[in-house]
This record gives C-alpha cells, sequence and structure tokens, in this order.
C-alpha cells in the first residue's frame, strides 16, 4: 500500500482502533485504481494543508470528529424521523457562519470520499463514465466543488482544450478546492448558483451532493437544466436518510431521488446505489441506512 495511505491507516488506528481497523479492512477490499486515486488525492491535500501551515493529522482529527458528530446525528434522526435542520438561513447561522465547525466538516469530508462506502462507489461510478462524457465537451461546470475531487478526476480524464469552472456559495469551501487543485486551469467562481449568469451555457454539468443542502431542490435543477448546451449532459447525486449538520432536504430513498430528477425534466442514463452499510436492501430500508443515488442525465427535449 502507497506510503501515505499506510501512515494515514495507522494513525486511524492510534486514535480510534474500531474505526480506524473498519477503514483499513474497507481499502484492502479496493482495486488498485480506486487506491491510486486516494493517494494522489490525500498526497495533494497534505501538499495543501501543510502550506496553510497546518499537518495531515489536523485534517484526520477532522476526520474522526465528524465521524463522532455522525453518529450523534444519526441517533437523533432515528429518534425524530427529521434533519436538524430545515432552512438555509439555519445551517447557514449555525455553521456556514461558524468557522470551527464548517473548518472541521470541511476538512473531515476529504477523507470520507475513500473511506465511507457510498462516498467511494459514487466516486468510483464518476470517474468509470467521465471520460467518455467528457470526450466531445468544450466546456464543464461543477456546483458546489468543495474538496476538488471530482473537478480534477475530471480535468484528469477530459480533453486538453475543457474549460473548467468551479461554483460555490462557500468561502471557506472554495479556499479549500483551490488549494488542493493548485495548478489546475480551473475558473473558481465564488457565488450562489441562483445569482450565476454564464456567457455560455456547458455541456457537462457535476452536481454532487448539493440538492439536499437546498430547502427546494426541484429549483435548482431547473437551473442545471437551464445551464446545459443542447446535447449536453450532467452528473447529478445526492443522499436518502443521510442526516449531517448541513442537510436539509430529506429524500426518503432512491426512487424518490430518481422521481424527482424525472419530473424535473431529466432522463437517466445510468445510475449507482449504495448503502452505507453492508446490508439488504429490505434491511436498508427498514433501519433508514444512509443511501447514496448518484446518475448521469440528460435534459428532456421540450
Amino acid at each position: 500500500m502507497d506510503p501515505i495511505l499506510q501512515y494515514i491507516l495507522d494513525y486511524l488506528e492510534q486514535e480510534n482502533p474500531a474505526h480506524g481497523a473498519r477503514v483499513r479492512l474497507r481499502l484492502e477490499a479496493e482495486d488498485s485504481r480506486q487506491l491510486a486515486r486516494a493517494s494522489a488525492f490525500f498526497a495533494r491535500y497534505k501538499s495543501h494543508i501543510e502550506t496553510a501551515g497546518r499537518t495531515l493529522e489536523y485534517g484526520l482529527d477532522c476526520y474522526l470528529k465528524l465521524v463522532a458528530r455522525m453518529v450523534h446525528e444519526r441517533m437523533e434522526f432515528l429518534r425524530s424521523g427529521k434533519y436538524a435542520s430545515s432552512s438555509f438561513a439555519e445551517v447557514e447561522k449555525q455553521i456556514y457562519s461558524n468557522p470551527d465547525v464548517f473548518e472541521y466538516h470541511m476538512h473531515g469530508l476529504v477523507f470520507a470520499q475513500f473511506f465511507w462506502p457510498e462516498q467511494a462507489a459514487r466516486f468510483r461510478f464518476f470517474s468509470e463514465h467521465i471520460g467518455a462524457e467528457l470526450a466531445h465537451a468544450k466546456n464543464y461546470l461543477e456546483i458546489g466543488g468543495g474538496h476538488a475531487l471530482y473537478l480534477l478526476e475530471a480535468s484528469d480524464q477530459a480533453p486538453p482544450d475543457l474549460k473548467l469552472t468551479l461554483l460555490d456559495i462557500s468561502e471557506s469551501s472554495m479556499k479549500l478546492a483551490r488549494g488542493i487543485a493548485r495548478g489546475s486551469p480551473v475558473e473558481f467562481r465564488l457565488m450562489n448558483i441562483f445569482e450565476y449568469v454564464p456567457d455560455t451555457r456547458f455541456d457537462f454539468i457535476t452536481l454532487g451532493e448539493v440538492l439536499e443542502h437546498v430547502e427546494d431542490p426541484r429549483a435548482l435543477l431547473e437551473v442545471v437544466r437551464q445551464l446545459l448546451a443542447p446535447g449536453g449532459h450532467a452528473f447529478i447525486s445526492s443522499p436518502a436518510n443521510s442526516p449531517t449538520i448541513d442537510h436539509i432536504y430529506l429524500f426518503h430513498s432512491a426512487e424518490e431521488i430518481r422521481t424527482m430528477l424525472n419530473e424535473c425534466g431529466f432522463t437517466v442514463l445510468r445510475e449507482k446505489i449504495q448503502f452505507s452499510e453492508n446490508v439488504s436492501e429490505e434491511k436498508a430500508r427498514k433501519l433508514k441506512v444512509a443511501t447514496m443515488y448518484a446518475a448521469f442525465v440528460q435534459p428532456d427535449v421540450r
């Protein structure tokens, strides 16, 4: 195993033996291409965090704090049947405007992309198909890029002349994305997607885990549809039954997400559904296990 992955696993097992052992088992079952992507991404993150005057251990401590908070959020969700927050204003006040909270959350998510089975499956699905999707694309937009993992993968597999744009409403997220994607030819736009008026429409749009962060996901999907060029495609993903500190809109199942996509004028070309636990579909539904839904879609002709 690559030295940086080995170091990360050793640190996790030292600080949280049970969780560290679980992550090690998951990574040992991964294919070599996914492990190579993880090593390259964590090396980028390490370079960024050290340039900012911190250490890799800081990011790993953020991850372990995120894991602990997720356990609490899940217990509350199973008790109440709803997410802790129901409005963007509420989340903005408690999380996005609170640097201490939002920073550990964002840095923790860097590692979750490869350590959590539903996140790893989503990224693997994206990686397997994005090259073909971008083969003839001229421009690419990512909405809510966060840690820049998907942006970097798109850049690696795209034609050299592809124009890349990342748009995010959060200054903290943008700072993290800029740092990790340092050296990549990306236009970064710090603004609300509902206020974005580009000069042209896009051949491909990525909207990864954003729908659950807004009060009206249908309105966001309509914006995506309008921003797509004729013949354009999009990658859209969202979780169901996935309580975290900044999730607002509760999807109860993958079917519910797919139905919303269809009702908002999208045809699903291919999709991926992954539970966060290794259980049957029947048990996942009964226990409200967190579920990841991801799809490549195209807008219907209107």
